[in-house]
């Protein structure tokens, strides 16, 4: 998949304010400092699409991009640390809670993690959340140009074993990327588009 458009359509706060349009809509979400803005930037081509900042929590509020007219990038708030007070903190991560489990079109979130750490456990933790909730999801592991690929499959492999250890039968599909080279583009887009597919040629769609 080729994107040719993403346009900024809202950013609230309030899950039954997003669009009413009936398509497939791809959430990324993550630590706060992850690397998720220059991810979207990457894969849309456009290094201003999403707000990028050097200061974690700049997201704080849910973000709908459309792309090429048939589907919705939806860029969501950070969990875990950031820079706001506890009180803003529990209300962006209610309706955090409240997108993944009251919008029927989510076809999939995407987790994105810090490939250059070993495995976290608030990432494990809100993996957890994701999987007893049954919400369909991948994992997207970010700046992979930053460490070896020794490190990298090592990191992946203590991932996996974290997630086997509280009782994940497999592991979720996952991609290596890193934004500024590119990485990773190409499979993420693919799946996406397969995905899309599926919706599309059920005639049932949501």
């Amino acid at each position: 998949m080729k994107i040719n458009t993403a346009e900024f359509i809202i950013s609230n706060s309030d899950v039954s304010k997003c669009p009413k349009d009936f398509l497939p809509e791809y959430a990324f979400i993550g630590r706060s400092n992850v690397g998720k803005s220059s991810l979207i930037n990457m894969l849309t081509n456009n290094k201003n699409l999403a707000k990028t900042s050097s200061k974690p929590g700049k997201t704080q509020l849910i973000n709908h991009f459309l792309i090429n007219k048939n589907w919705f990038l939806v860029d969501l708030p950070g969990y875990g640390y950031a820079k706001v007070s506890k009180k803003t903190k529990n209300v962006f991560q209610q309706f955090i809670t409240d997108y993944f489990e009251k919008r029927e079109q989510l076809a999939c979130a995407f987790v994105l993690i810090d490939i250059r750490h070993e495995a976290q456990k608030i990432d494990i933790e809100f993996m957890t959340y994701m999987g007893e909730s049954e919400i369909p999801f991948c994992i997207i592991f970010t700046k992979a140009d930053k460490i070896s690929r020794t490190k990298i499959d090592s990191h992946i492999a203590a991932y996996k074993k974290q997630m086997f250890a509280n009782n994940w039968a497999e592991m979720p599909p996952y991609f290596v990327t890193s934004s500024s080279e590119g990485t990773g583009k190409d499979e993420l887009l693919s799946y996406i588009d397969e995905v899309n597919q599926e919706i599309f040629n059920n005639n049932n769609g949501f």
